[in-house]
């Protein structure tokens, strides 16, 4: 007899070895190197340049050189000082105002909005599709004297208060600095709205019924569970907001007066009018590095390591 044929198990095949660490590492390196550029030739250089601008002396006709003259900083602080102070002021202030706004809006948008939710975020975002100076000059018909929105302001006693304050000058809402916050919340609040939105929306719901199968309350629902949870979206937004709120120029210069002016306005006219670009690369490094400071600072004490 002959012996039966021996079965031979053929091994699945195996998966493909992968690369070595090396080649994985260079893979990486390459697909860095396009945003690499992007940065070295658009961010790096431009501010070692304005670097090596803010410490010459000199003058427009003569040429400018470097001296290493870092006594301009200190000139432009003590010269620009309530500049720097009114941007932060004019800053913080609509970065509240567009949370309080925002924060509600985003809320609905997130939980109660249910098959209106892509119209309202079209809706949030609708004014990116227009001019940002357009969007401003806006604000000057709807804030002039004798309009609709002044008037009832009026009726209702709101100028009294804020005429009272020093936001508003008796009757009159433009040129005076709550035109300007005005006009930052309003340009700003989208920056705001999005990351609230992101964070809210990834809240799961059995949290909420968890809650409500514990007895807590709508209020003690929101306090202990929604807005701990949100708070990564509190706080990009907050940057988003105060950032480049800080540095504007634009609703200072068509909403307020020569008394409301920012530093991203002094800034523009030591460049564009003065020619005085020493003073002005130090003033836009002095802002640069005091938003830095303050938001190094915020997210410090804002935890931002707990809230990823």
């Amino acid at each position: 007899m002959t012996a039966p044929p021996t079965i031979k198990a053929v091994a699945p095949d195996a998966p493909p070895a992968a690369p070595p660490p090396r080649r994985r590492r260079a893979t990486a390196y390459w697909l860095l190197l396009p945003a690499g550029l992007w940065l070295a030739v658009f961010f790096v250089a431009p501010l070692f340049y304005q670097a090596s601008t803010s410490v010459q002396t000199g003058s427009l006709e003569e040429g400018y050189r470097v001296t290493w003259h870092f006594a301009t900083y200190w000139e432009a602080l003590q010269n620009y000082g309530p500049h720097f102070l009114r941007s932060f002021g004019y800053a913080a202030t609509a970065t509240v105002l567009c949370l309080v706004i925002g924060y509600p809006l985003a809320y609905l948008i997130a939980f109660r909005a249910g098959r209106w939710r892509a119209l309202l975020l079209v809706m949030v975002i609708a004014p990116f599709f227009t001019s940002f100076l357009i969007r401003t000059l806006a604000w000057k018909t709807i804030l002039s004297d004798g309009g609709p929105v002044v008037s009832v302001l009026g009726a209702v006693g709101v100028l009294d208060v804020t005429s009272w304050l020093g936001l508003t000058s008796e009757s009159r809402v433009l040129a005076t600095p709550l035109a300007v916050v005005c006009g930052l919340t309003y340009n700003f609040l989208p920056f705001m709205i999005l990351p609230l939105y992101g964070s809210l929306e990834r809240i799961e719901p059995s949290l909420h019924e968890a809650a409500r199968d514990l007895y807590a309350t709508p209020a003690t629902t929101f306090r202990k569970v929604t807005f701990p949870l949100s708070l990564p979206g509190v706080v990009a937004g907050t940057l988003l907001t105060f950032i480049p709120a800080s540095g504007d120029y634009i609703n200072a210069q068509l909403l307020g007066s020569p008394n409301e002016q920012m530093v991203g306005n002094a800034i523009q006219k030591q460049f564009l009018n003065v020619l005085d670009y020493p003073t002005a690369a130090a003033m836009s490094f002095l802002l640069m590095a005091l938003i830095l400071v303050m938001v190094t600072v915020y997210m410090r004490r804002a935890g931002t390591e707990d809230l990823v």
